[in-house]
């Protein structure tokens, strides 16, 4: 395996001999490709080769080419902030940054509609959002919470006893998206169509596969919209269907944009943490026990789970030109915000590279931040509780069966497999 690390000396590495755009500082080109989950490690901490880009001597803008891959920039490039200050900026400061088109996958097949919420821009955005919200809150999650914790525990107890289960495929896979096809109300035989086309659409190489996935979801989500329409019931894709914003009911667009992003946003980010997750508590088990000990740290550990694992990061688009930093940020530029370097970045988080189950005040950017902050971030919390709570009540000090493969894309790829192993034996 490729190491995942950058040279000794960073800059070593600078592009100089790369396309970027005129306004661009040749000091500040730099290939970091590496930095965008899609190389694996086998670190314990796997986002640790981030560590050294929020660091005080790092720039504090730099700039990825257009070879240098990643999602962000169109394929012209993208600027790239990695210092947790910048990121907090280009998130909240919506007069200078846009959202507008993000997740905008349903135009590589020519598809107008827009992703609602998240592709929007204030002031439109606000009615989406409160729209939306009240689905997402913590009063809703809470009448969720006993169908929640009755799905873990009926999980759970289905491998207790075996020692052992595939904690990725087997439950992080499958838990938290049936919790999600409930809420919206989708039929439980599309489980697996779902996550296949999810999949060709976020991480297949081959457009035409993308396409593909992208005709078939769009035209189920189409289907069952028209069939809420005529036979509603009380699941989310019902109640948005027959919602209304500001008076009115919505449009065709507004509700397709809503249910595609909603389908896009909630079936594998909370996958890829809890996996993650587990990968943590078998390469460090000094945190399994003192969560086994101290169950009251639950909740706070779910926020350092959160914080040394961000899963996305997300970038935003210059509305006007303006200076930043020494550089010149030109509108249209794209601007990539590095969360699993700002998540680390020592001038916000005391020995950021710890894992500290009872850290205070622990305001990371996994969900992002501003407005477009996740929407299901309440769900995912209380999912990842539930689960940690019900395992250490039902599971004995685990640890990965031996020989296995533990790398870790640190992304939303993340991990396939990761096999656990326990004291346990077959019931009769």
């Amino acid at each position: 395996m490729q190491d995942p690390a950058p040279p000794e000396n960073p800059f070593a590495s600078i592009l100089v001999d790369l396309p970027a755009p005129a306004h661009v500082p040749r000091d500040r080109v730099v290939d970091i490709t590496w930095a965008t989950g899609f190389r694996p490690n086998d670190l314990t901490d796997p986002y640790e080769p981030c560590g050294w880009l929020s660091g005080p001597d790092i720039p504090r803008i730099l700039f990825n080419p257009p070879t240098g891959g990643g999602v962000a920039g169109g394929g012209k490039g993208s600027w790239v902030v990695t210092h947790y200050a910048d990121i907090d900026r280009v998130y909240t400061d919506n007069e200078h940054f846009s959202n507008k088109g993000a997740a905008g996958f349903q135009a590589l097949i020519g598809e107008t509609f827009r992703s609602i919420p998240l592709g929007v821009d204030p002031p439109e955005h606000s009615k989406y959002r409160h729209f939306l919200f009240p689905h997402f809150g913590a009063a809703q999650i809470n009448r969720m919470e006993p169908q929640i914790r009755a799905l873990a525990v009926e999980m759970i107890e289905s491998f207790a006893d075996k020692g052992e289960v595939d904690v990725a495929w087997d439950f992080g896979r499958v838990f938290p998206v049936r919790v999600f096809m409930t809420l919206m109300g989708f039929p439980p035989e599309m489980f697996e169509q779902f996550l296949d086309w999810e999949w060709d659409i976020l991480h297949a190489s081959d457009r035409a596969k993308t396409g593909a996935a992208l005709s078939a979801v769009l035209v189920f989500l189409r289907g069952f919209i028209a069939e809420k329409e005529s036979h509603p019931d009380d699941h989310l894709v019902s109640k948005i269907v027959h919602g209304q914003i500001e008076g009115r009911g919505l449009t065709d667009e507004e509700k397709i944009g809503i249910v595609w992003f909603l389908w896009l946003g909630g079936l594998d980010t909370v996958a890829a943490t809890i996996s993650q997750m587990f990968r943590r508590l078998v390469m460090e088990p000094g945190i399994q026990s003192r969560l086994r000990d101290h169950p009251e740290l639950i909740n706070s550990a779910v926020e350092e789970f959160l914080r040394t694992q961000p899963i996305l990061s997300s970038a935003r688009i210059a509305t006007r030109d303006f200076e930043w930093h020494g550089v010149t940020i030109k509108a249209g530029d794209s601007v990539q915000c590095l969360n699993s370097a700002g998540n680390f970045d020592p001038e916000k988080f005391a020995c950021p590279r710890e894992f500290d189950p009872a850290r205070k005040n622990n305001r990371h950017f996994t969900f992002i931040a501003g407005i477009h902050l996740c929407l299901g971030a309440t769900l995912a919390r209380r999912e990842l509780r539930v689960v940690l709570d019900e395992w250490f009540k039902r599971i004995p000090e685990f640890t990965v069966r031996p020989g296995a493969d533990t790398t870790v894309f640190p992304g939303l790829l993340s991990i396939r497999n990761l096999p656990l192993v326990w004291q346990g034996k077959e019931r009769s």
